[in-house]
């Protein structure tokens, strides 16, 4: 027997807990890591640390108007995913395109060198497919992450938009014209 949908009420109370734990966790390790970053002087990856806790306020945001039972809050919610999602994208290619062997080499220790060499790798080679890995694994994961929080926004769009304007039509009917 299949299980009835949930309400409305439901949907939004479980929306709002999942886009308040998902923002807060992109907002607080971006910040953390964008400070990290900082204190080494890297502004390109202060830029990019930025652009990535913007898209956990974009979040924290849709949710703050929906429980303020504004429905605009649904397509903060939406657009945060696909904001994210192109932000790490452009982030992996640039990283990609702009490899240099030279500062990963300094990692090497002589016992990873002395393995790498009963291996049959070369250090090049071994540090060329770790740099491109790193980022694609990166990549896609993101891809299906955000791909799953989009749909997970886009599919409860009517049930969210039903229960704030329930809400709304007791208290103010004029917020939703």
């Amino acid at each position: 027997m299949k299980t009835p949908p949930l309400l409305p009420e439901e949907t939004l109370h479980r929306v709002l807990r999942v886009a308040n734990f998902n923002g807060l966790s992109v907002l607080a390790v971006s910040g953390m890591m964008t400070l990290a970053v900082a204190s080494t002087g890297n502004y390109v990856g202060v830029a990019i640390g930025l652009l990535v806790a913007a898209a956990g306020a974009i979040e924290l945001h849709g949710a703050g108007l929906l429980r303020a039972g504004d429905a605009r809050g649904t397509r903060w919610l939406v657009a945060s995913q696909p904001y994210l999602l192109l932000v790490v994208l452009a982030y992996c290619g640039v990283r990609l395109a702009s490899y240099d062997p030279a500062l990963l080499q300094a990692a090497m220790t002589p016992e990873l060198r002395e393995a790498l060499t009963q291996k049959g790798y070369t250090e090049e080679k071994f540090l060329h497919l770790l740099y491109v890995t790193t980022y694609v694994v990166l990549a896609v994961g993101t891809l299906i992450y955000q791909g799953a929080m989009t749909l997970y926004y886009l599919r409860r769009q009517a049930a969210l938009t039903s229960a704030v304007q329930q809400d709304g039509s007791e208290d103010e009917p004029e917020r939703f014209n």
